[in-house]
């Protein structure tokens, strides 16, 4: 297997189940709160054809890895209508959170997984490749919980800030959905561009994330 193949693959796989259980995870919060669009949708299942964006699952984190920035991605949104769970403000905000708390809780078993597999790696191509997947595994859900944390739409943090603002202003925050798009690249793409600053990647999301990251390696006993 080409060194190229062999670490796209390295990557992709786990991206794919850490996005389809993040997506799920806002299913089954929001089903357990009253509302079952996501199950009526048949978006509960854990197949991953059902949620799998060829380019925001596939193609882009591929891409992002190769030339070694930070890997993340998206899958097709889980449908969640939030007038029908049964306290729509918190109840979002239980929604919002159970993704990013998903990835963190996969995160943690994959070290667990990591540090019992680590020792047995030595002459076993496929051990080592499952140990290589398994700690781009607990990068990539320690990102993806902090990167969707992001208090901007279409985040998942924008509706955990909107549960705590007061009535007024959460109703015009939430107006901002519609921009979502616009907000994630001028965000992403072009603040970036005005100074190191205003990288909302660098400033908000890698400090925690390499804390994370490094105590979990220290754990598994590679860092």
């Amino acid at each position: 297997m080409s060194n190229t193949i062999y670490q796209a693959l390295a990557v992709i796989v786990p991206m794919i189940i850490a996005i389809v259980f993040h997506e799920i995870a806002h299913g089954w919060v929001a089903r357990a709160l009253g509302d079952p669009t996501a199950a009526e949708r048949g978006r509960l299942s854990l197949n991953p054809i059902k949620h799998v964006d060829l380019f925001g699952t596939i193609i882009l984190p591929g891409m992002l890895k190769l030339v070694g920035a930070p890997v993340f991605g998206w899958a097709k949104p889980v449908p969640v209508d939030f007038s029908r769970l049964r306290d729509p403000r918190w109840g979002m905000v239980l929604v919002a959170i159970a993704g990013p708390a998903m990835n963190i809780a996969l995160a943690l078993l994959a070290a667990l997984t990591a540090k019992l597999l680590i020792p047995m790696v030595q002459g076993s191509e496929v051990i080592a490749f499952i140990g290589l997947n398994l700690i781009n595994f607990i990068q990539i859900n320690l990102f993806l919980a902090l990167f969707n944390m992001i208090p901007l739409p279409p985040f998942d943090g924008s509706r955990v800030l909107a549960g705590f603002l007061p009535d007024g202003l959460r109703e015009k925050f939430q107006g901002l959905d519609r921009y979502a798009l616009m907000i994630m690249l001028a965000a992403l793409v072009l603040l970036p561009q005005l100074g190191p600053q205003f990288d909302v990647i660098r400033r908000l999301v890698m400090p925690p994330f390499i804390w994370a990251f490094t105590g979990l390696l220290t754990f598994v006993g590679i860092a």
